[in-house]
């Protein structure tokens, strides 16, 4: 049975990781969430004191190993936890993205993490980039308040506060650069099916993927 790929994109606190991870369990498919992958090399790169603005200062992504074990990501061995969802991380992010060896690097590498499986991946520029022939597409967005929210909630639950308007700036800002950057900017790809979350639970916004993807796939999963 031909693989199926499922790339679900969007901007931050649209709910992508939370949305792709319970769709893959519902299908039985792994999911692999880009997203992590880049604040990995964030948070390694931090920890490694380098300059963040410095493209070539990421020479050591050579000497960096993601794997997909028991249905999670590892960096080097070793799963990744909250440390990756710090505010410095989610600050700098963004820029580290935006570096196109960066990029180049981690897109490779997630692409041989999705040869010969069925996967649900979410990210920035899946269905435009990285898995340009997915077999279904999906833009997840909401509007800033909405996203706002559901990250202060996110971080309240595990013991992060950060005033709720000063998240709604910071997502604004991440938005602008995400959508602005000169490689792979954050858009839905031309053939995604766009969803505005804003006013639908978690559930809906599952359900309405599922149900395309089950209508429309011709390999016949259950």
């Amino acid at each position: 049975m031909e693989t199926i790929q499922i790339a679900i994109d969007g901007p931050a606190g649209a709910g992508k990781s939370t949305i792709a991870k319970r769709l893959a369990d519902h299908l039985g498919f792994a999911y692999l969430d880009t997203g992590a992958m880049y604040r990995a090399v964030t948070w390694k790169a931090m920890k490694l004191n380098v300059d963040l603005e410095d493209e070539e200062a990421f020479g050591f992504l050579s000497q960096t190993r993601f794997d997909y074990i028991k249905g999670s990501l590892t960096l080097d061995g070793e799963p990744l936890g909250d440390e990756i969802r710090s505010r410095e991380v989610s600050n700098n992010v963004s820029l580290v993205s935006s570096h196109q060896s960066v990029r180049e690097t981690l897109v490779k590498r997630q692409q041989r993490l999705a040869d010969n499986l069925n996967v649900v991946m979410d990210g920035r520029d899946i269905g435009t980039h990285v898995l340009p022939d997915a077999d279904f597409k999906f833009f997840l967005t909401a509007n800033v308040a909405t996203r706002a929210q559901r990250r202060f909630k996110e971080n309240v639950k595990r013991g992060i506060h950060i005033p709720l308007e000063d998240l709604k700036q910071e997502i604004i800002k991440r938005d602008e650069f995400d959508s602005n950057r000169t490689i792979s900017p954050l858009k839905p790809a031309s053939d995604a099916i766009v969803i505005d979350s804003s006013n639908m639970t978690i559930d809906e916004v599952i359900n309405t993927i599922e149900v395309k993807v089950r209508e429309e796939d011709s390999n016949g999963f259950n």
